[in-house]
Order: structure tokens, then sequence, then C-alpha cells
């Protein structure tokens, strides 16, 4: 009898993380530099909470920050 090689636990995982990478890639978005803008100046403006701001656009309130850094500087 035989031992099972590392090798046919290998190549089970491969695929699995090519569905994790495929996965990222289409679900990352890519915003314009009017888009950010417009978010920020939202933001800004202060009619709603950042929280509120970011569920509404669908964006990670650190990313709003990152933003908001960029176009202050």
């Amino acid at each position: 009898m035989r031992p099972k090689s590392s090798k046919s636990k290998s190549p089970s995982k491969a695929p699995a993380e090519q569905v994790v990478k495929d996965i990222r890639r289409k679900t990352r978005r890519h915003f314009s530099a009017e888009d950010k803008i417009r978010i920020v100046l939202e933001g800004l403006r202060g009619d709603d909470s950042i929280a509120e701001l970011c569920r509404r656009e669908g964006i990670a309130q650190s990313l709003y920050y990152t933003w908001s850094k960029e176009f202050m500087e």
C-alpha cells in the first residue's frame, strides 16, 4: 500500500485559490477622479454621516478617508 503523496492535495487547492482571485478581481470597483471628488465633497458638506454616505456609495470608510486625505493635499 502506497502512502498518499502531497501532490494529490495541491491540485484541489490551486483551483480554489484561483476562484477566490477571480472573485476579488470581478468585485473590485474602480472609481473615476470625478466620482472620488463628488463623494469627498458630499462628506465635507455634512448632510449625512460619513458612515451613511459610505454605505450608500458602497465603499469602506477607510477608503473615504484615504480619498479625503488625497483631496486635501
